[in-house]
């Protein structure tokens, strides 16, 4: 007797993997129409980007021709290459052998042999030598020289093993890339359109409000001189300023684009490597994971400046692929004093970023309560302290308040007002919806337009249901969400969330082919991908206006750019060198005097007193109130917006007998004439 049988493939549908991602792409298109997000889709600028990639595709073509080359190889080389043209040589040459130092230093502190540890190493060495650099910035040291030979000490000592290290590098390099080559071409010209962003010059508010001064004060003075009476973030947590500044001092020019680009390979490294080995991921999926980090929007804005983010995201991805390690690599002290230096990476960079790693050290105790070696858990506490501290030491001894200028309602110091800060623009309240509002009103929660965060939050919800309630990932899963939500508590400006949730879209790429089926995940994500990159531009008003065009027609010079933009960087030129006299800001909207390394003034909030005594001027339409302001501040240059300025400002810089040297886009640069000192006293 013969038994029917269905010679029919059974419906991938029939699992509920598929359903569910069927589940998160039909709630990702109701809210693109329902919110009208679909008429916020930057035409013009994705057309740049496929434009782009066409030209790398070109110049690669002989690469692969003629040299034999992999597509996903030749695609490296291309964008290196821009990156050098656009990012400056010697820029790139710094940020090399910074980087190869902080590998033969992290190779030393790292247990074990872990899958892709070469990441790992270098993230640890990174954030370490930026953490120790940060108890020295105030010490006359820094110097190019100094520098050089700090860096390549550790490289002589140990050059047999960064040769090994190099052809194991590469040898794994075309392993991964053989087992999935179509995949790992797509993730590197994706990745190396996110990397267009550091070709970008600086021109970011908080970069030139504030981070920029660090470094160029270190390029300029060879040390660090915080004076909070100026600037009350002039303490905030300085690693990633640090790091900066090595690679300007290095590099004698503005680095931040070569070493975010270091930055972008190591995360997409950490992602494909030894985070994808622990979660036991297919070929296919690493790449994936590394699409999806690369195509994640907010990356048009975290690799053009100097925010802490970018950083962060590779430490904290450092930290997971160490707790996810073999728990042979954790017996020994050096596991657990490798992840201390991780976590205090974390808070040296930036408070909130510690804290959002906190769910993760509780996972961490919980998995490897079997093997962690208890009695080392006090000294590795104190080195976390220790290593984490050194600006908020600074800044108590200077002002009082260790956390200046948070939480001054408690430490009540001179230089901010006796209250705690924060910024009314980004408290519109915390809700079981606070992600579907994130992705689809946006500008709410981050400076950004509809889409600018990227899709994969809902796109993906529902392989985080599956997720969370299957018992192998539950926790790690439970810690990841809450690394995304835990910032977003006290207030909700979703860029402090961006390395919880880089984290959590790749996670969710891990076993998505047994999940969804081979062909089903790569449409999945080949989709979330693609919208990414279609709202890119979003992420940011560099990338929303003609910020990218103008600076790829500048040929690499960026004067043009930084113009247009930013007259006051070029207006900064007319000033000699030799006057050190003060150089004052006076629209409180255009604070972008970091540059200037400690001679720059501002009445914006970041100066509270001048803030308040330039809005009284203003009252006083004769100008004299402004005219002894200037006086008593010895400004010797003013800047001037006269789409802002009122007439007060105008009368005291006639009282003042100042002149005006140079307009650019309605900038006005004025020279006051020098005090006589001996007369004023």
């Amino acid at each position: 007797m013969e038994v029917a049988t269905d010679a029919r493939p059974p419906s991938p549908f029939a699992r509920p993997g598929p359903l569910l991602a069927l589940a998160g792409v039909l709630a990702t298109a109701v809210g693109l129409v329902v919110n009208d997000v679909w008429r916020e889709l930057p035409v013009e600028r994705v057309l740049l980007s496929l434009v782009l990639a066409a030209i790398v595709w070109l110049i690669a073509w002989p690469l692969r021709r003629w040299r034999h080359c992999s597509a996903a190889t030749a695609f490296a080389l291309v964008w290196l290459l821009a990156l050098i043209a656009y990012s400056g040589p010697m820029p790139v040459l710094a940020v090399a052998l910074l980087g190869t130092t902080s590998w033969v230093i992290g190779d030393a502190l790292l247990p074990g042999k872990p899958a892709g540890r070469h990441a790992m190493a270098t993230v640890l060495g990174l954030i370490l030598i930026g953490m120790l650099a940060g108890w020295t910035l105030t010490w006359p040291m820094h110097h190019p020289a100094v520098w050089a030979v700090l860096l390549l000490l550790p490289i002589a000592l140990r050059r047999r093993s960064l040769v090994g290290a190099a052809r194991e590098a590469s040898a794994r390099w075309r392993e991964a890339v053989g087992a999935s080559p179509r995949a790992a071409a797509w993730a590197v010209m994706v990745l190396g359109v996110a990397s267009v962003a550091c070709w970008i010059p600086t021109l970011q508010s908080d970069d030139l409000g504030y981070h920029l001064n660090l470094p160029m004060q270190l390029m300029q003075h060879g040390r660090y001189m915080p004076a909070a009476e100026y600037q009350v973030w002039s303490y905030a947590p300085w690693a990633g300023d640090a790091l900066h500044g090595i690679a300007f001092v290095l590099g004698r020019q503005d680095a931040h684009g070569a070493l975010n680009a270091l930055w972008l390979v190591l995360i997409a490294a950490l992602v494909g490597g030894p985070v994808a080995v622990a979660m036991r991921a297919t070929a296919l999926e690493r790449w994936l994971a590394v699409a999806m980090f690369a195509t994640f929007p907010p990356l048009a804005w975290m690799a053009a400046g100097m925010q802490t983010e970018l950083a962060s995201t590779a430490v904290l991805l450092a930290l997971v692929a160490l707790i996810l390690a073999a728990p042979v690599d954790l017996r020994v002290p050096r596991g657990l004093f490798a992840g201390t230096i991780l976590v205090a990476g974390l808070f040296a960079l930036k408070l909130v970023h510690g804290v959002a790693a906190l769910p993760l050290l509780l996972y961490a105790l919980w998995r490897h309560r079997a093997w962690i070696p208890w009695r080392w858990l006090p000294l590795a506490f104190a080195s976390t302290v220790a290593l984490s501290i050194s600006s908020h030491v600074h800044a108590w001894l200077a002002t009082g308040n260790p956390l200046l200028p948070m939480f001054n309602q408690v430490f009540g110091s001179p230089y901010f007002p006796r209250e705690q800060f924060h910024d009314p623009r980004w408290h519109a309240g915390f809700g079981p919806d606070i992600l579907w509002r994130i992705t689809f009103d946006t500008a709410r929660y981050v400076e950004g337009w509809p889409g600018g965060l990227g899709f994969g939050l809902i796109l993906l919800a529902g392989l985080w249901l599956l997720r969370i309630v299957r018992p192998a990932h539950g926790g790690l899963f439970l810690a990841v969400t809450a690394c995304v939500l835990l910032p977003l508590l006290p207030m909700q400006y979703a860029r402090y969330a961006w390395p919880g949730m880089i984290l959590l879209l790749s996670l969710l790429c891990f076993g998505a082919e047994a999940t969804l089926g081979r062909r089903v995940a790569v449409w999945l994500f080949a989709g979330a991908c693609a919208l990414n990159l279609a709202y890119q531009a979003n992420a940011s008003w560099l990338h929303h206006a003609a910020v990218v065009k103008r600076t790829i027609r500048s040929g690499a010079s960026h004067d043009a750019v930084v113009g247009e933009y930013i007259p006051e960087r070029v207006l900064f030129r007319r000033i000699p060198d030799d006057d050190a006299r003060p150089v004052l800001a006076v629209d409180p909207a255009r604070n972008v005097v970091a540059e200037l390394a400690g001679r720059g003034r501002t009445t914006s909030p970041h100066d509270p007193s001048l803030a308040a005594d330039a809005a009284s001027a203003d009252r006083d339409a004769s100008g004299a109130a402004w005219a002894a302001l200037l006086a008593r501040e010895d400004v010797g240059w003013a800047l001037v917006n006269r789409k802002t300025a009122s007439p007060a400002i105008d009368a005291g810089l006639r009282r003042a007998g100042a002149r005006r040297v140079q307009v650019l886009h309605e900038i006005e640069l004025w020279e006051l004439p020098r005090r006589d000192r001996s007369a004023a006293r």
